[in-house]
């Protein structure tokens, strides 16, 4: 039986970035061979439109570039981010690098400057926080070592 992957949805081509895009990767996309890849945009969960004004982390806080504060949103996109990971029994979480609901290890640092911080995305954050093996696009090595193991 195949294991299950919680994806960014934009890293499988589905236009739900801040600036309506999408950021697809080849590499990502090529993992359904082996996986069951379930996407999720745990900023459009939160109640966020696409595209919508860029938003990074200050401190507690996510405040949009204008000075929005989204702090809500960001908590229930990752609530529902983590049930839906729940629901259909995933194994781990694949998701954007530097982005402030799904970076890990290293997110813009709330300047919107462009200037990077060692700190997780509030998805990231709370799924690593319940145990879940969360990756990004840059990881797909290590991912895919990891659900071996399992």
């Amino acid at each position: 039986m195949k294991k299950t992957i919680l994806v960014s949805a934009c890293l499988l081509g589905i236009s739900c970035r801040y600036d309506g895009k999408s950021k697809p990767s080849e590499e990502v996309l090529a993992l359904s061979e082996k996986y069951n890849l379930v996407p999720v945009c745990p900023e459009i969960y939160g109640g966020l439109p696409t595209p919508r004004t860029p938003s990074e982390r200050v401190g507690e806080r996510t405040l949009m570039r204008d000075g929005t504060d989204v702090t809500e949103n960001y908590l229930r996109g990752a609530e529902a981010a983590l049930s839906l990971y729940r629901a259909l029994g995933c194994q781990a979480a694949l998701f954007k690098a530097k982005s402030p609901s799904c970076g890990v290890g290293e997110i813009y640092d709330g300047s919107f400057t462009g200037t990077l911080t060692a700190r997780d995305g509030v998805s990231a954050e709370l799924l690593a926080r319940e145990g879940i093996a969360v990756f990004t696009e840059l990881q797909i090595r290590e991912l895919e070592k990891y659900l071996d193991k399992l």
